[in-house]
């Protein structure tokens, strides 16, 4: 890592955001998912793209090393999350830069378009992400560790936690990587979880309104986001590219990463 900060993001919430790779070269910002940290993106941090690239990664709010404010508000009003990526696009410097969201990722970054617009980023990549949320967290068909993930229940979250990990991959992760996972996923506290998954968002207006390059990566064996997510982002999206990865679960940048870094690196190149 270059360089770390303490960024004040929306209504002043303290964020933690790394810095990796080449100062002088263009920028990504890689915003993580639900109940993640930018440890997520480690296969990216680690790599020929820190050569390239200007590597931005946040630990959002409520999650990592950023701050956890305990008003449900905090996390269910959308302009939190757009001030949020406003703060460290300008707080940086960062000129013109790449947003590359995974899952939860997708509807922070829909967030800041919906509010900010297009004009000061480059370019857009959707990585197995959601684009809308009208899932009740209540409804009696979700698979019981969703309904555990939520609990106060220290052991019953820990055990839910587990079971959403597993879903993350199509093959099961390697030990060491997934009690690292499990250990910065419980650092996100339950009021938090539940106030992130109540949010009922439609984006497709945004979607329709995009105005720079997007990259739509979604994956077939994903168990978390569905298919038809993706789908539904490449069909409103104005020339959107599509990127399909066959047989790999919902971390297609952990479970492919070769793949994974060299679309990303050309579709950078092609933004610039």
């Amino acid at each position: 890592m270059n360089r770390e900060y303490t960024i004040a993001g929306g209504n002043d919430v303290n964020l933690w955001v790394g810095e990796w790779g080449n100062s002088d070269a263009p920028p990504i910002i890689l915003i993580h998912g639900f109940m993640q940290s930018h440890l997520s993106w480690q296969a990216q941090l680690d790599s020929h793209l820190a050569d390239e690239f200007r590597l931005i990664a946040i630990d959002n709010r409520g999650h990592g090393r950023s701050e956890k404010p305990g008003n449900d508000d905090a996390y269910q009003d959308g302009k939190n999350w757009a001030d949020d990526i406003d703060a460290v696009i300008k707080q940086l410097k960062l000129d013109q830069p790449v947003l590359v969201g995974w899952s939860y990722g997708g509807l922070i970054m829909l967030d800041y378009c919906q509010r900010y617009g297009c004009d000061d980023i480059a370019g857009i990549n959707f990585v197995a992400a959601a684009v809308r949320r009208n899932t009740d967290p209540n409804a009696s068909d979700l698979p019981e560790f969703r309904k555990k993930l939520l609990l106060d229940d220290l052991p019953e979250r820990i055990d839910g936690t587990r079971a959403f990990l597993r879903a993350c991959t199509n093959l099961p992760a390697d030990k060491d990587t997934f009690e690292t996972w499990l250990a910065f996923n419980m650092l996100v506290p339950a009021p938090v979880r539940r106030a992130m998954v109540a949010r009922e968002l439609n984006f497709d207006k945004v979607l329709s309104n995009l105005s720079v390059p997007t990259l739509v990566t979604y994956c077939t064996a994903d168990k978390l986001v569905p298919v038809g997510m993706g789908k539904h982002a490449a069909a409103k999206i104005n020339e959107a590219q599509v990127s399909i990865y066959h047989k790999i679960g919902h971390s297609p940048f952990y479970e492919d990463s070769m793949r994974f870094n060299r679309e990303l690196a050309d579709f950078v190149q092609s933004c610039c």
